[in-house]
C-alpha cells in the first residue's frame, strides 16, 4: 500500500521507532498524527505536511520486488506523479511532476552536477527497507530536487539474537537458455540495545532480454542497458547507543554493475549493416559498461543539546561510470564511412562528493524553528578511451581495443554552503502556517579543456594542434523561499497550500565543454566561440511552484489529491552535436495527481491512481508543448488485491498516454498488466509474479526518445529498443 507521508531516514533513532510503528500495521491507514520526519528535515506530524507525500511500505516493496520488478519501474508504477521507467540502465527522463528527481539513499544524494541519469542503479532491493516520495519543487534540500525527491531507506539491524535472511529469485521468459535472471541474498542482523547491526551481500545476474515476439531486445549501445549485466551490493549497517539521549548510526555500501558478457551489436564490416544490426556473439572491450560506487555515512542525534534536538550528518560518494563503446561516424557523400574522420570511443565519468549537514529543531510553544547549515564539494573528471579503428569498425562493432584516451569532459570542481531556517506555526487548532527561506552560495571552478573531437584529429595526426577552451571561475548566491499552510478539515481528513522554489545548475559539461573552431591554413585547429564561465557564469535555473492538494484517511480508504503549477523562466535544450545550451524561454509543467485505496473488506483491496501533465514552453508569445524528447507522458494505474493470512494475489494495470510536440515528435505510450502472488510457507515465503501478462509488443519510452536524440546521425534501427515481453518470476525468501 502506498502511504502518504514522509520521512528522512538520516535521524537514525527516529527511524527505528517510526519503523516499528509503522510495520506493526501495513494494512491500516495511518493516523495524521503519527510522528515523522518530513520534507522540513526535522521530525513532525504527518498533519504538518504542507505537500504531496507518498511512502512505500516493505510488504509492499518485497511484493513488487520478487514478482520481478525492479526499482524505478516499482517507483513508475507506485508513484502518481513519476514517469513509467525507461526499462535499460539509464532513468534519463522518468521524471517526478514533468522535472527532474533528487535521489537519496538515507539522505545521501546521488545527484550530481553532471546529469548521468542512473540514480536508480544504485542498490539492490534486498537492501530497502521503504521508499519515501515527496513530490514537487522544494527548497529545503537545495538543488536538483525541480521535480521532487526520493529517500531510499536501507533496511537496518535491530537488538536481539542474530537473525539471517535469506533471498533467492529467478526470471524467465522461456525464449531460450540465456533468457534467465538470478538474484541472491544474504543478510545477518543483530545486536543489544546499546550496538547492533546489519551486513548484506546481494547479488543480480542477467543474462538476454526478449521482447514479446520472442525476439533479443537489442543493447543499449547509448546509455547502455543491462542485458548480460551482474550486480553485487555490499552493505553494512552499525547504531550505536550513546546514552538516552545520543546515538550515532554508520552505513557503508560497495555496489558494482557490470557488463559480463560476449555479447554486443554488430553493424557490418565499417557500418555497412547499420540499418540491419544482429545481436553476435564475439563482443570484447577494453573498457565495458559498469557502474562502480562506495558511499560512507555517519548520522548523529543529540536529543537535548543546548536546549535543542541536534542532527549532524558527515557523508562521502565516490562513483565511476563507465558507457557501452558507442561509434561516431563521419560518412563520405556517396554514404560510405570516412574511416579517418570517424572513431568509436567509450567514456568513463568520475564524481566525488563529500556532504556535511547540521540541524538544530526548536519547540517555542505553538512554533517550531528547524534551522541548520549544509557544506558540499562535488568534483568531476572524464575521459574517453579510443578505439583502433581498423579492429573497432572491421568487426563490424564488437573488438575494442584500446588505441588512445582523452579527456571526456572537462574537469571541474563545485563548492558550496548554504544556510537555511523553516518555521511552523501553529495558528489555531485547525490551521498550521509554514514559511522558510534557503541562502546557498556556491562556486563553480573548471579546468582548461580541448574538446574530444579535436583531440583525436591531434592524436592521430590530421592536424597540428587545437586551442584550449580556457577555464575559469563563476559563482551562484541563490535565495530560495517557500510558504504553506496546512488547514484541518477533519481529524482525518485536511487540505494544503503551498508555494516553493527549486534550483539546478545545469550540466556544466555539456554547458561549457563544447567550442566552435576552424582549421587554419597550418593546420591547426582555432577556437572561433566558446563559453567563458568567468566572464558568462552558466545561468542556473530556478523553479516555482504553486500546489493546492487534500487528502483523507478513513478505515476502509485512504486518498490523496493535488494539483500544482509550475514554472521557470529558463530552459535547456539540446542540439545537434549533444551540446546542452541555456536559453532564455518561459516553460511550465501543470496538472494533478492524486491516489485512491478502497479496503472493501480485510481481504479485498483495490486502488488506483492517475497523473494528468502537461508540460509547454513560450514562443513567440504562444504557449507551445515542449519537446517530447524532455516532456512527461500522462498515465493511469489500477490494481486489485487478494489477501488472507497465508496468500496474496495482487495484479496491477498501467497505462501511459501519448504524445506529441509541435514539431510533430512523438512518443507512443503503452498499457501493461502484470500479475503477483505470494504463499507463506511453514517456513519463509514463496512470490510468484508475471510482468507484461498479455505479452505486449511495444517499444519502449526510451527507445523512441533515442531515435529522435541519435537517430539523425546514425540510423533509427539500431536504437529500437522494445519492451520486455512475459516475464516469470519465482522467489523464495526466509528469516531465520
Amino acid at each position: 500500500m502506498t502511504r502518504t507521508f514522509f520521512r528522512n531516514a538520516w535521524q537514525p533513532a527516529l527511524l527505528a521507532t517510526a519503523i516499528s510503528a509503522a510495520g506493526a500495521a501495513v494494512a491500516a491507514p495511518q493516523s495524521l498524527d503519527e510522528l515523522v520526519v518530513v520534507g522540513s528535515r526535522a521530525p513532525s506530524q504527518i498533519s504538518q505536511v504542507p505537500g504531496a507525500v507518498w511512502v512505500l511500505e516493505q510488504e509492499d516493496l518485497a511484493q513488487q520486488f520478487q514478482s520481478g520488478q525492479d526499482l524505478k519501474t516499482v517507483l513508475g508504477k507506485l508513484i502518481p506523479g513519476m514517469d513509467l521507467a525507461p526499462e535499460t540502465r539509464t532513468n534519463f527522463g522518468q521524471n517526478l511532476r514533468g522535472r527532474s528527481v533528487l535521489v537519496m539513499i538515507d539522505g545521501v544524494s546521488l545527484n550530481g552536477s553532471r546529469g548521468l541519469s542512473r540514480q536508480f542503479d544504485s542498490i539492490d532491493p534486498f537492501n530497502i527497507e521503504r521508499i519515501e516520495v515527496l513530490s514537487g519543487a522544494t527548497s529545503v534540500y537545495g538543488g536538483g530536487a525541480t521535480g521532487g525527491i526520493v529517500n531510499i531507506i536501507t533496511k537496518k539491524g535491530q537488538a536481539g539474537a542474530t537473525q539471517l535472511g535469506t533471498e533467492l529469485g529467478a526470471s524467465t521468459g522461456f525464449n531460450d537458455s540465456e533468457d534467465r535472471v538470478y538474484r541472491f541474498g544474504q543478510s545477518i542482523s543483530g545486536g543489544t540495545e546499546v550496538i547492533n547491526g546489519r551486513l548484506a551481500l546481494a547479488v543480480q545476474d542477467n543474462g538476454a532480454f526478449y521482447d514479446g515476439d520472442g525476439n533479443q531486445i537489442l543493447p543499449d549501445v547509448t546509455q547502455t542497458d543491462l542485458q548480460y549485466n551482474r550486480s553485487v551490493d555490499i552493505m553494512g549497517n552499525t547504531r550505536f547507543r550513546i546514552d538516552d539521549n545520543q546515538s550515532l548510526e554508520l552505513t557503508a555500501q560497495l555496489y558494482n554493475s557490470q557488463f559480463k558478457g560476449d555479447k554486443g551489436l554488430w553493424f557490418g564490416p565499417y557500418l555497412s549493416q547499420r540499418s540491419n544490426p544482429e545481436v553476435r556473439d564475439g563482443f570484447t572491450a577494453d573498457r565495458e559498461p559498469e557502474t562502480d560506487r562506495y558511499l560512507l555515512n555517519a548520522s548523529y542525534q543529540n536529543r537535548d543539546f543546548l536546549g535543542h534536538t541536534a542532527y549532524l550528518q558527515v557523508s562521502s560518494r565516490r562513483e565511476e561510470s563507465s558507457f557501452h563503446p558507442y561509434p561516431y561516424p563521419s560518412l563520405n557523400q556517396d554514404g560510405t564511412l570516412n574511416a579517418a574522420m570517424s572513431y568509436y570511443g567509450a567514456s568513463k565519468q568520475n564524481t566525488e562528493q563529500h556532504l556535511i549537514k547540521a540541524l538544530l529543531v526548536k519547540q517555542l510553544d505553538k512554533v517550531k524553528l528547524s534551522y541548520g547549515l549544509d557544506l558540499d564539494r562535488e568534483d568531476f573528471d572524464a575521459s574517453q578511451m579510443v578505439f583502433n579503428n581498423t579492429l573497432a569498425y572491421g568487426s563490424g562493432g564488437l573488438v575494442f581495443e584500446k588505441d588512445f584516451t582523452v579527456p571526456r569532459y572537462p574537469g571541474y570542481r563545485v563548492d558550496g554552503i548554504a544556510a537555511y531556517l523553516q518555521a511552523e506555526w501553529q495558528a489555531t487548532d485547525r490551521l498550521q502556517l509554514n514559511a522558510g527561506v534557503r541562502q546557498r552560495y556556491s562556486e563553480l571552478e573548471m579546468e582548461s579543456f580541448t574538446p574530444t573531437t579535436q583531440q583525436i584529429a591531434v592524436e592521430r595526426g590530421l592536424v597540428s594542434g587545437a586551442d584550449a577552451i580556457p577555464g575559469g571561475k563563476s559563482d551562484y548566491d541563490v535565495t530560495l523561499v517557500n510558504a504553506g499552510a496546512i488547514f484541518n478539515l477533519t481529524a482525518d481528513q485536511q487540505v494544503w497550500a503551498n508555494v516553493t522554489q527549486g534550483f539546478e545548475i545545469p550540466d556544466p559539461g555539456k554547458v561549457a565543454g563544447k567550442g566552435d573552431y576552424t582549421i587554419t591554413q597550418d593546420g591547426r585547429y582555432t577556437l572561433t566561440d566558446y563559453l567563458d564561465v568567468s566572464e558568462n557564469a552558466i545561468p542556473g535555473l530556478t523553479t516555482d511552484q504553486v500546489e493546492l492538494g487534500w487528502r483523507a484517511y478513513q478505515d476502509r480508504w485512504d486518498a490523496q489529491v493535488a494539483a500544482y503549477y509550475t514554472w521557470s523562466d529558463k530552459d535547456t535544450e539540446t542540439t545537434d552535436d549533444l551540446r546542452i545550451r541555456v536559453v532564455d524561454a518561459k516553460t511550465r509543467d501543470y496538472g494533478i495527481e492524486g491516489n485512491l485505496t478502497f479496503r472493501a473488506t480485510d481481504q479485498v483491496s483495490v486502488g488506483t491512481s492517475g497523473h494528468y501533465i502537461r508540460s509547454e514552453v513560450k514562443e513567440d508569445g504562444d504557449w507551445v508543448e515542449k519537446a517530447a524528447t524532455y516532456a512527461s507522458l500522462p498515465k493511469v494505474t489500477a490494481f486489485t488485491r487478494w489477501q488472507d493470512d497465508l496468500h496474496s494475489v495482487r495484479l496491477q494495470a498501467s497505462h501511459s498516454f501519448d504524445i506529441e510536440d509541435d514539431a510533430g515528435q512523438a512518443i507512443d505510450g503503452t498499457t501493461l498488466l502484470d500479475l503477483q502472488a505470494s504463499r507463506r510457507l511453514p517456513v519463509g515465503q514463496l512470490n510468484f509474479g508475471v510482468t507484461n501478462l498479455l505479452d505486449r509488443q511495444y517499444q519502449t519510452v526510451w527507445g523512441q526518445r533515442a531515435q529522435l536524440f541519435y537517430g539523425d546521425r546514425f540510423a533509427y534501427e539500431p536504437f529500437d529498443f522494445k519492451g520486455k515481453g512475459r516475464t516469470y518470476t519465482l522467489t523464495y525468501a526466509v528469516n531465520y
